[in-house]
């Protein structure tokens, strides 16, 4: 007689772990969207929290989260926003990008800004604050024109180097590609941005 080795069926997962492999690493969740795949999904969120397999970002946000050598990692901003938003079409960028231009700013910022449609205000998720502004029309990416016109809309933010970065732009201005500029300023420049820089250009 042929011996036949037994094999030990693994115990079925529970409601809660089936829900957590249908989950990508790194990935943001709103609550309605998990409504789909969990007949029970506010008992298993809170179960999956305990076990840190999930975090809660905000209200009905949640994050997988996604591990290095060097710990867990947090969501990208574009994940985050995403899901925040509900819609792909948005700028995402930090303050400090305008530390690029030489402007005579070199601020750090603990906040990131989002250009959209639909938000305004700031929002808190877990740690990391989003400065959330719609704006009728922005780029996909930054560019230096981009950055040089955005930074003259919101000079007033810069209260104690207000007066430096003008006139460090008002030197610098034809350094720019002159084509890519008065793109700049055509989509996304305010009234006093405009009349500023043309007059810079035509001076």
């Amino acid at each position: 007689m042929q011996y036949k080795p037994t094999t030990v069926k693994e115990p079925p997962l529970d409601a809660a772990s089936t829900l957590s492999k249908k989950l990508r690493a790194g990935s943001v969740y709103r609550r309605e969207e998990l409504v789909y795949i969990s007949k029970a999904v506010d008992r298993h969120l809170i179960q999956l929290q305990d076990k840190k397999r999930l975090q809660k970002l905000a209200q009905g946000l949640y994050y997988v989260p996604r591990t290095s050598v060097y710990g867990i990692l947090p969501p990208k901003d574009e994940a985050l926003v995403k899901a925040f938003l509900r819609d792909k079409n948005f700028l995402v960028f930090s303050p400090s990008s305008y530390n690029t231009l030489h402007m005579g700013s070199n601020q750090l910022y603990n906040k990131t800004i989002v250009y959209n449609h639909k938000r305004h205000g700031i929002f808190t998720f877990g740690k990391r604050v989003f400065d959330f502004r719609m704006r009728p029309c922005f780029p996909k990416t930054l560019s230096p024109e981009f950055l040089f016109v955005d930074l003259l809309n919101n000079i007033d933010e810069f209260a104690e180097e207000k007066d430096e970065i003008f006139l460090r732009a008002q030197q610098r201005v034809k350094e720019f590609d002159s084509k890519k500029l008065q793109y700049a300023l055509s989509k996304y420049a305010n009234m006093s941005t405009k009349k500023a820089v043309q007059g810079w250009l035509n001076a």
